[in-house]
């Protein structure tokens, strides 16, 4: 038998209001997908990510296979790096669908457990 493996698995983001809700929070952008992260302020609860693909990057069959490879990643490697309470939104990129599976995982444990390094000034703050 093998030993069991910790429990830290991920919760998913499923409805629409969820997936809006992390677009509020902050952004990691990327080559391979954009991470949005949402703080919820309750650091009890088990992390939560939801997975987007949109259509302009191919047809339903390319689009799945990216969702299943950001899926597998999350699971093997990533799901581990969340932090409790927050949200997660992963937006894949064309790109991701011709990467290296290992390249995959550790893009995406980097992304979640680095900060934003900087942050863009609201719309209209400009000095003229």
């Amino acid at each position: 038998m093998t030993s069991p493996k910790p429990k830290s698995t991920a919760g998913r983001l499923k409805s629409r209001p969820q997936f809006l809700a992390v677009r509020k929070g902050e952004q990691r952008k990327g080559t391979l997908f954009l991470l949005e992260v949402l703080d919820r302020n309750e650091p009890d609860t088990a992390p939560r990510v939801g997975f987007t693909v949109t259509k302009k990057h191919g047809n339903a069959v390319e689009r799945n296979r990216m969702r299943r490879r950001l899926k597998e990643a999350v699971r093997l490697s990533a799901g581990f790096a969340m932090k409790p309470g927050l949200d997660y939104v992963i937006v894949a990129r064309r790109d991701l669908l011709n990467a290296p599976f290992e390249r995959i995982g550790k893009t995406l444990c980097e992304r979640i457990e680095s900060k934003q390094k900087y942050s863009r000034p609201p719309a209209g703050s400009r000095k003229e």
